[in-house]
């Protein structure tokens, strides 16, 4: 319509319209998500407890998330139906009795091959693995241990096509005695075992507690990092201004390398309310 023509009646029932949009509430407005991140969550954030979690992965889909990670397989085909994918699941190997310790490398070797198999012939792409704790030897002696281990591993990783992601976590509050604490060790673990299915998971929220410094070991260590984690600090709950990690920072940070994996939250939400909990914290990481 030609402004020049607008009668006063046609521009008071125009600004009334504008009007009702404005005061329309938030869910009504709400724009595609931007997806610059594929951003995913561990099933017992939002689906604890849930009678029947097929209407929630539905409506995490809808929101604009990419994927839904290690929740129950039986659930894997309405997760896939919904447009979305398992990013990645765990071998199951223990915080204290895994591969750190030569003792548990039979137990654990079969747990990572059994879980590669299950990876595979569900198009899974990445499987967590856990070091286990540090006890009493050296830093350079688990460093050692955990080299020796991967090797035996990564060939039939690669065979399957999976991406294995050692765990880096906090011993401050945590997860005291854990190995692999620090990216730097991370990072020097792929070194060592040379193969593009060997990568950290990076936890932003434990990387946070141990080191800080969070966008620039995150640049520079891009090309040794296959998955991240995220978390508010302190207390490991929403990434609210409750908390002192700035997460747009940091997703703008992994956004301009050439990363092209999931950021997959892993915490407590707070609100009751899981419907705006799922709102509010993709919304944060959706630059």
């Amino acid at each position: 319509m030609d402004i020049r023509t607008l009668s006063r009646r046609d521009a008071l029932k125009a600004g009334a319209l504008a009007a009702l949009g404005a005061a329309l509430p938030l869910r009504a407005q709400e724009t595609p998500p931007k997806r610059k991140i594929r951003q995913c969550f561990s099933w017992g954030m939002y689906m604890r407890r849930v009678e029947d979690p097929v209407p929630r992965i539905k409506l995490a889909a809808k929101i604009g998330f990419a994927g839904i990670e290690r929740g129950p397989s039986k659930y894997w085909p309405a997760i896939r139906d919904a447009g979305m994918d398992i990013p990645i699941i765990s071998a199951g190997n223990s915080l204290r009795d895994a591969f750190c310790n030569p003792k548990n490398w039979d137990r654990n070797e079969k747990q990572v091959l059994d879980s590669l198999k299950v990876a595979e012939e569900n198009g899974i792409k990445r499987l967590l693995l856990l070091t286990g704790n540090a006890e009493d030897r050296s830093e350079a002696e688990n460093l050692d241990n955990c080299t020796k281990f991967l090797q035996k591993v990564i060939k039939p990783a690669e065979q399957a096509k999976v991406l294995l992601v050692p765990e880096l976590l906090n011993t401050r509050v945590n997860h005291p005695g854990y190995f692999l604490c620090r990216s730097d060790l991370g990072f020097e673990l792929c070194k060592r075992i040379n193969s593009p299915n060997m990568k950290v998971l990076y936890d932003i929220y434990h990387m946070q507690i141990m080191e800080g410094d969070l966008c620039r070991r995150i640049t520079d260590g891009i090309q040794y990092i296959g998955h991240f984690h995220t978390g508010g600090n302190p207390g490991r709950k929403d990434m609210d201004d409750q908390q002192e990690i700035y997460y747009p920072a940091v997703m703008r940070a992994i956004a301009a390398t050439d990363y092209d994996g999931y950021v997959g939250h892993e915490f407590g939400p707070k609100d009751k309310d899981i419907e705006a909990a799922m709102r509010r914290n993709f919304a944060v990481c959706d630059i």
